[in-house]
């Protein structure tokens, strides 16, 4: 090689490299744009997908009645033997609702959705089978049907979809105590996708959608939590979000209710979870605080062991919260204890008192729990 050709050489080098650069940039630009757009169009497609595409079913609400449910898991309400059960025990008592889950703790939807992003964020898992046939089965047997739908606590959505969740600031996403991850009640994408669950539900014939876990977390370092829009009260944007579910909810088939810590019967602060009544009683239908007597603190009322009296703490816990229903859109429909927790419950004795407490005070009716769906007829009128 001649010495005058190295002039030529780092010239068309030099000029390579810049080419390369160029390109480079280009690429992470062009990468980023997309990444943009992409975000730009999940939350687009999540909101056409929620307040336009699934059209409200062509039938009137289930009439009002004093609703006496149990709640069911989607296993319990998916397994026929099971099911017959229950039906059976509906049949020849007082109770005539069910409430059955339709999304859990875990964010899985337990019936075969065909939401474009429920199956494109693998939420899927079929424990109903065929959910029309199952609330079918119930209706011909004259009971309402409730779908019980978990919104904010909802690792699987966390997961998927990051960028939605609530973050640490030690880096990544926050847990609670129990090790899930919750998605950020600020993210209108959030409500959105809870939205179309609740509509493609009542298009199923669900006579009513329960959400559960309207709130921000209540357990966990909460140090450590950084939400997308964390200048709001919590109770303001708890407050947005009931007020967008009527606002979308309001011409469907279907009557709402909520689910709240039964604490919000007594105390008009947030409980630093965004709950309070006062909030909630001019969107929902119905307002369900769950005031499981175990879990209220020792001296609750002057009651040094709670769960041994429930009585006493339904009823002042009821007289307590009514006034803020009065002329108010939402009734009140608590959650009831039917589990064995600091006391006896399962010889119905307590379920009764319970009961008793309600219907003093409200004839919206009442919601038993027992997490694993063990009922029996004790402390429930007969009624062949």
């Amino acid at each position: 090689m001649l010495e005058q050709d190295f002039p030529k050489m780092i010239s068309a080098l030099s000029k390579n490299i810049y080419l390369i650069i160029f390109l480079v940039i280009s690429l992470m630009a062009g990468f980023l744009i997309t990444w943009q757009w992409l975000e730009t169009s999940t939350a687009q497609s999540l909101a056409i997908l929620s307040l336009e595409e699934i059209k409200s079913p062509l039938r009137a609400k289930a009439d009002l009645k004093t609703v006496k449910a149990l709640y069911l898991t989607a296993y319990s309400a998916g397994n026929p033997k099971k099911l017959a059960e229950i039906i059976d025990l509906i049949n020849k008592t007082e109770l005539n609702a069910v409430v059955i889950d339709i999304k859990d703790y875990s964010g899985k939807v337990l019936y075969n959705s065909n939401l474009e992003w429920v199956k494109r964020f693998e939420a899927r898992e079929n424990r109903l089978g065929n959910v029309r046939e199952v609330i079918q089965k119930l209706h011909d047997n004259k009971i309402y049907v409730i779908a019980r739908l978990t919104v904010f606590q909802d690792p699987l959505l966390a997961s998927k979809k990051p960028e939605w969740a609530i973050k640490s600031k030690n880096d990544g996403l926050w847990q609670d105590n129990k090790g899930l991850n919750w998605v950020d009640p600020t993210r209108v994408e959030v409500w959105n996708y809870n939205l179309a669950i609740a509509k493609e539900a009542i298009g199923f014939g669900f006579d009513e959608i329960n959400f559960d876990y309207v709130r921000f977390p209540s357990d966990g370092d909460m140090s450590l939590v950084v939400y997308n829009n964390g200048d709001e009260p919590k109770y303001q944007t708890m407050k947005r979000f009931y007020t967008f579910l009527r606002e979308h909810l309001n011409n469907y088939p279907a009557w709402i209710s909520l689910d709240m810590f039964g604490y919000v019967m007594e105390r008009t602060d947030d409980l630093r979870i965004g709950q309070r009544l006062v909030d909630a009683v001019d969107s929902a239908d119905f307002i369900c605080p769950m005031m499981y007597p175990s879990h209220y603190s020792r001296n609750s009322f002057g009651v040094e062991k709670p769960a041994e009296i429930p009585g006493i703490i339904i009823d002042n816990g009821m007289k307590k919260g009514m006034p803020t229903f009065v002329n108010k859109r939402a009734k009140v429909r608590p959650w009831l204890q039917a589990f064995d927790l600091g006391a006896v419950y399962s010889d119905g004795i307590k379920i009764r008192e319970q009961i008793d407490a309600v219907e003093k005070y409200s004839d919206a009716g009442w919601l038993l729990w027992n997490a694993s769906n063990r009922y029996t007829s004790a402390g429930l009128k007969i009624e062949w």
